[in-house]
């Protein structure tokens, strides 16, 4: 089996029995802010499109590239496509002009022509993905790999059940806007982003040793920031708070929990593997690479500059009313919202600069009240402060998840009182009739789920299922003095209470026990 790096989370998959192309992603994602480090816009794209199947995970801009796929992915390729509860990624990739769809069902293995198998897995929760991620089992000639990408699993054991994996791909760098936009002093941004580092390298570590696999890949990151405003987001600063290191820091960090497995591809390096061994050939040399990538960098930088200012330049849309629209687009999905509307429990606002800086519009998305208005001068628990032709614009396309968007971009500031609230990032990912009403189904069938079953962490016992997304914290569990980590998504809980400590709600079940 060959396996050639692409870029990012992307790679060609090619056996005796057919290729497969996983998730390419080429051009700016999230208003110009993301582009993949290395670059990868100068492979050969012509022939590393002409594929039997297309993979691509999940629906987030840096995994879904349309533009690409439009124009270099052959439209003769089936696409494996993840068991989604919502058909959005199925149509999106029909309107690019694909019509072969393999509909997978999940954790159900499938057998291609000559023998080749493919696994999908799906993950269904409203906050994993846009509505949805995935991981990509597959296997030929005895030949097994696990293609994770950015996916979330909380078990994978289904994987293991299979058969020895020989090579495991998976994320190990940051992919979101935390702790970096929040309006904080420095040193408590520098505190909040190194334990979301060490929080990244734990989650992998745990994941690589769950399924021990012969070679492990570190992918699905770090995108590059090459605007000048985001150009201190990459990890060239020194900065121990910084959540996005790259290949090179992940072999330094791994070598130091006894890590000799692991596999970097740049884009273009070829892996030949097999059952007994894996031999990697490079465009380049990896280190030199790494040690020179400031240099790197500000070359792209240099290069890239045209195709970030044409982006900005599109982004005006000054004759849209932006209240009036929101109000039309926002208002009928609050009216429906119970679940989300109640979660997120008050209002948030927005703060919109004008064109030159100096004039701000407040607007509050009221979700008790369930309307859009005017700012009232009154406390919320949630602000954003963003450039007004940022929302024109995502009114002007009818953008549908602002998380994928918007909040992904770090084009913007936030501010809140108290703890983390995900329904407010769930409520601004699902503004469409179709996704609204997934998303109020997922949260009242998980509200109604009771967790029996039990676990020992110490001197606790609680509840084997986290109350966030129902990882197995007899794994994930992470117990110090009377605070409980889940270490799959970081939650913290305060053990005597029950109370979470990461987020509004989610309360635990636990006892400390009798000796």
């Amino acid at each position: 089996m060959r396996i050639t790096g692409t870029g990012h989370a992307s790679m060609r998959i090619d056996t005796g029995a057919g290729s497969i192309l996983c998730d390419p992603w080429v051009n700016p994602a999230y208003f110009a802010s993301w582009f993949p480090f290395p670059d990868n816009s100068l492979l050969d794209w012509e022939t590393l499109g002409d594929v039997d199947y297309l993979y691509v995970s999940h629906l987030h801009r840096d995994h879904f590239d349309a533009e690409h796929l439009k124009r270099f992915v052959s439209k003769k390729a089936t696409v494996l496509l993840p068991e989604y509860p919502t058909s959005q990624l199925e149509d999106e990739l029909r309107d690019l002009g694909f019509t072969s769809f393999l509909k997978t069902k999940s954790n159900e293995v499938h057998e291609l022509d000559g023998g080749l198998k493919v696994m999908i897995q799906a993950l269904i929760s409203p906050t994993d993905g846009p509505i949805g991620d995935s991981s990509l089992w597959v296997e030929h000639d005895g030949v097994r790999v696990l293609n994770q990408n950015d996916a979330r699993p909380t078990d994978l054991s289904v994987f293991a059940e299979l058969g020895h994996v020989h090579a495991h791909m998976l994320q190990f760098s940051g992919a979101i806007w935390y702790p970096m936009v929040y309006e904080l002093p420095q040193a408590a941004k520098t505190a909040f982003g190194k334990q979301k580092r060490d929080r990244q390298f734990d989650r992998t570590w745990r994941y690589i040793d769950d399924l021990k696999a012969d070679h492990v890949f570190p992918i699905a990151g770090p995108p590059c920031f090459l605007d000048d405003e985001l150009w201190q987001f990459n990890d060239i600063h020194g900065d121990e708070g910084n959540i996005f290191p790259d290949q090179s820091v992940f072999m330094s960090e791994y070598a130091k929990v006894g890590g000799t497995n692991g596999v970097v591809l740049l884009p273009g390096s070829v892996s030949e593997l097999t059952t007994d061994g894996i031999e990697t050939t490079h465009p380049t040399d990896v280190d030199e690479f790494f040690a020179n990538k400031k240099a790197h960098l500000e070359e792209m930088r240099e290069r890239k500059a045209p195709i970030i200012a044409a982006e900005k330049a599109s982004w005006r849309h000054p004759e849209i009313d932006v209240l009036g629209e929101l109000k039309k687009r926002i208002e009928p999905l609050l009216e429906e919202s119970i679940y989300l509307a109640k979660g997120v429990g008050g209002p948030v606002r927005f703060d919109l600069v004008s064109y030159d800086g100096d004039a701000v519009e407040s607007i509050v998305v009221d979700f008790p009240g369930k309307q859009v208005r005017p700012y009232a001068d009154e406390k919320v628990r949630y602000r954003f402060r963003t450039q007004r032709e940022l929302i024109e614009h995502l009114i002007f396309i009818d953008e549908g998840d602002w998380v994928n968007s918007l909040f992904l971009s770090c084009r913007f500031t936030a501010a809140r009182i108290g703890q983390y609230n995900e329904f407010v990032y769930a409520f601004f990912k699902c503004l469409s009739e179709e996704r609204l009403q997934y998303a109020e189904g997922w949260y009242d069938e998980h509200e109604k789920t009771v967790e029996a079953e039990d676990t020992q962490l110490g001197d606790w016992t609680v509840q084997r299922r986290c109350p966030h997304l129902k990882a197995d914290l007899s794994r994930f569990g992470i117990v110090d003095g009377n605070v409980l980590t889940c270490q799959l998504h970081g939650w913290k809980f305060d053990l005597p209470s029950g109370r979470c400590l990461t987020s509004v709600g989610h309360k635990i079940r636990a006892e400390k026990a009798t000796s």
